[in-house]
């Protein structure tokens, strides 16, 4: 998968450096998935949530923080929205529009 924009985890994980780790570990297993279908990404991530209009949300470090990202299969494309923490996305309220 083609990830948009490592900068953004590289940000955060930069002033929030306990989450480097993990969002590190998320990029590498991402960059080398080739995900078709939600099925996919649950076989890589078993945590994994659909919100809706192309959003998933992912569980990092052990549910420390939330990823939400925009996955686009057939150009095999993942932008990534938002990254936080569970009570930032817990104050998102209308998420599939991120």
């Amino acid at each position: 998968m083609r990830i948009v924009a490592k900068s953004t985890l590289v940000d955060y994980y930069t002033k929030h450096p306990q989450a480097k780790i993990a969002l590190e570990e998320w990029y590498q297993k991402t960059l080398s998935a080739h995900w078709t279908c939600f099925d996919d990404i649950r076989k890589t991530f078993n945590t994994v949530s659909v919100v809706g209009n192309q959003h998933y949300v992912f569980n990092i470090k052990g549910n420390d923080y939330r990823l939400v990202v925009i996955v686009l299969f057939t150009p095999q494309s993942v932008y990534i929205r938002f990254i936080g923490t569970h009570a930032e996305y817990d104050k998102i309220k209308n998420i599939e529009n991120l």
